[in-house]
């Protein structure tokens, strides 16, 4: 049985729903943790969603076009349109989506690297028997922090933010590959470590999982310049990003 996942991924969101882009053809918003994009009958107990959310707030009709997570934060699109929705979802699938996010991992990766490891279709199922798919995942380490609370034989522990670019888009592709490598993302509770998360949450005082869509590059149409759209991390990222505690 698994740990549920961090503290903001059970609470509700009441606040407006932050645009970070708008034009003709989508909107993109920075998600907060803990809200789903859309209605999923894997949490059939939650009814407040983004999708309806912001169509209640910008009084539009909108259109899911990818999906994070729910305790996930960031960037998230919706298309404004069929015809956008239809471009921007094979955008997506034929992998012209640029994608980067911040992560903290336990332990201290290399500098960089590329987890080329197929992944099976449906993370929510036993992998054995269903199709592998091809997936991979490039990353590059910021910043190395070791905090004073023990780790097994240790009496400190060792986390990393790093900056992560999905080259494929698999259901928990980041949260899979990086538990495949044995450096798993803080915060999760399906592919991670529970020690682990609940020593984090309590040294940083904010339970969730550390993961965050900070940017989404669109390829321009027309010979346009790309489009792209950040969202900055909250302030509870303040201390993964001081350099103080690092080597």
């Amino acid at each position: 049985m698994h740990e549920p996942i961090d503290g903001p991924s059970s609470t509700p969101h009441e606040a407006p729903l932050r645009v970070l882009h708008t034009d003709e053809h989508l909107v993109a918003i920075d998600k907060p943790p803990g809200l789903l994009v859309h209605p999923s009958g894997l949490d059939a107990h939650e009814h407040r969603n983004a999708w309806d959310v912001l169509q209640a707030q910008l009084g539009l009709r909108l259109w899911p076009v990818h999906r994070l997570d729910k305790a996930t934060s960031g960037v998230l699109l919706f298309a404004r349109n069929v015809d956008a929705a239809r471009q921007l979802t094979a955008a997506f699938e034929a992998g012209l989506v640029r994608k980067r996010y911040l992560a903290l991992v336990r332990g201290w990766p290399p500098a960089e690297g590329e987890i080329d490891y197929a992944l099976a279709r449906d993370p929510e199922l036993p992998s054995a028997g269903q199709v592998r798919l091809p997936a991979v995942t490039r990353y590059r380490r910021l910043l190395c922090h070791e905090w004073p609370f023990p780790d097994g034989r240790h009496a400190s522990s060792r986390y990393a933010l790093i900056e992560v670019e999905p080259l494929s888009g698999r259901r928990h592709q980041i949260r899979r590959h990086f538990k495949h490598i044995a450096h798993p993302l803080v915060g999760d509770s399906t592919h991670g470590k529970g020690a682990h998360n609940r020593a984090v949450a309590a040294w940083l005082g904010t339970p969730r999982l550390w993961l965050h869509a900070s940017r989404v590059e669109l390829p321009g149409s027309g010979g346009q310049a790309p489009i792209v759209i950040e969202a900055a991390t909250g302030p509870e990222w303040q201390p993964l990003l001081s350099p103080h505690d690092a080597e």
